[in-house]
């Protein structure tokens, strides 16, 4: 299990925002949440078809840290072959409107910085 960075927080100084990029911060946390908020409930195939460059390892590890935190709810369904779907839990649900102004000020930035970006294939 990940460790917490602090034994002990103090609010109202600046370590909300730490708490919260401990819980969203990693390489794929918000693009997980990204899509689970786009999408809703989706399966561990549909998640890494999503992001298909992101290892079986890596997704594995970031979806049990936010199933740690309380941000997604993990349901396993007793079929064989396995079925397991991940969710928003209320907590995850609360982040919508940072993700998205992440999304926004991640797009901004990407047109201010000339970045090269291609179109959203559908």
């Amino acid at each position: 299990m990940k460790q917490r960075r602090f034994k002990d927080y103090e609010l109202e100084t600046g370590c909300g925002v730490e708490a919260c990029l401990e819980v969203i911060g990693g390489k794929w946390k918000g693009l997980i949440l990204h899509h689970l908020m786009e999408h809703g409930t989706l399966r561990f195939s549909q998640l890494q078809k999503l992001k298909p460059d992101l290892s079986p390892r890596i997704l594995t590890a970031q979806l049990r840290e936010l199933e740690r935190d309380e941000v997604i709810l993990r349901k396993v369904y007793p079929v064989v072959p396995p079925k397991v779907e991940y969710s928003l839990l209320p907590a995850g649900e609360s982040l919508r409107e940072l993700i998205q102004a992440m999304q926004n000020w991640g797009d901004s930035f990407l047109i201010r910085s000339n970045a090269p970006v291609r179109k959203k294939v559908r």
